[in-house]
């Protein structure tokens, strides 16, 4: 690893949350429940998740001249995260409105705005904060070949990129051969491979015709079966670490920050996935999404604990 620098590039929200007892089918309404507002979006929740985990992390995203643009970027400075670089759109800043059930399941509908305004020459404009960093940490949230243009630039310098694919879209083949490490869940995976993915025999095999394709090392987070990591050094399962959740939104993003965290200290995979893993438990047993992201200390007590 070049340097510790942890860059992630993504997508700010303001999330808007009900909790029901369960998620409304087409066409039905489902009454009850509690509403709550805050700051969301894959790209903030992993920089966040990062940054209260040790990281020294840069968060790069483009938000609307409005109060949700207003209030996501003094809660971005308030949690240490050097958003120097941040950019400003026309355009309102991204929504998301998300359903959470008894079960802990979502549903979450995105207005993307001022995220999907995030462009090409955006990148190009910071090509020397890419350059610097150890670490570069990507999702879909913000348009496809402004993700394909940082992988690009990065991976030139020997940034090691990371990619967690979500939500699923179709990929341009080229973006693999940029990327050192990739981070879909089972859906994601099922649709990038064209392999469903029920358990880790499959798996293992839609890992391998991502690796085919030009991916390096692949994680598949598979819930409560674990993760499984399809790499050079072979297979490996990671077993999940049993907790009561009550909602899994930011469950990923924590998992996605944490695992840079630990590459970033020089963990091997095994070990960082093993972080992660730990981090990922904690948050799905609070709700909110970076409201459940746990701080440091609480992830090392639960690691050194979890056998």
């Amino acid at each position: 690893m070049k340097s510790k620098k942890i860059l992630v590039i993504g997508s700010s929200n303001t999330d808007m949350t009900v909790k029901t007892d369960k998620l409304p089918a087409p066409g039905e309404t489902v009454l009850g429940g509690v509403f709550t507002m805050g700051n969301g979006g894959k790209g903030a929740n992993q920089a966040v998740a990062a940054k209260r985990l040790g990281g020294d992390v840069t968060f790069v995203c483009k938000v609307g001249k409005d109060l949700f643009g207003e209030n996501s970027s003094e809660s971005y400075s308030r949690e240490g995260l050097d958003i120097s670089h941040i950019l400003y759109s026309e355009k309102p800043s991204g929504v998301a409105l998300i359903n959470v059930d008894a079960n802990a399941e979502n549903s979450i509908s995105v207005a993307s705005g001022a995220n999907m305004d995030f462009s090409v020459e955006d990148i190009r404009k910071i090509e020397d904060v890419i350059r610097e960093a150890g670490i570069m940490l990507l999702q879909l949230e913000i348009p496809v070949e402004t993700v394909l243009e940082a992988a690009r630039i990065a991976s030139e310098s020997g940034t090691f990129v990371i990619l967690n694919p979500a939500p699923a879209c179709t990929l341009p083949s080229e973006i693999y051969r940029y990327v050192s490490l990739v981070i879909p869940n089972e859906t994601e995976v099922s649709q990038m491979s064209g392999v469903q993915v029920t358990d880790c025999a499959t798996a293992e095999e839609a890992a391998g015709r991502l690796r085919l394709q030009g991916a390096g090392n692949v994680i598949i987070t598979l819930g409560s079966k674990g993760s499984l990591i399809c790499g050079n050094d072979g297979v490996t399962h990671i077993p999940s670490r049993k907790v009561d959740a009550i909602d899994t939104t930011a469950a990923g993003d924590t998992f996605c920050g944490a695992l840079c965290v630990a590459l970033a200290e020089g963990k091997d995979l095994v070990q960082a996935v093993r972080f992660a893993t730990v981090a990922s438990s904690i948050a799905v047993t609070r709700s909110g999404a970076q409201e459940s992201v746990p701080k440091r200390a609480e992830v090392d007590d639960a690691l050194s604990a979890w056998k």
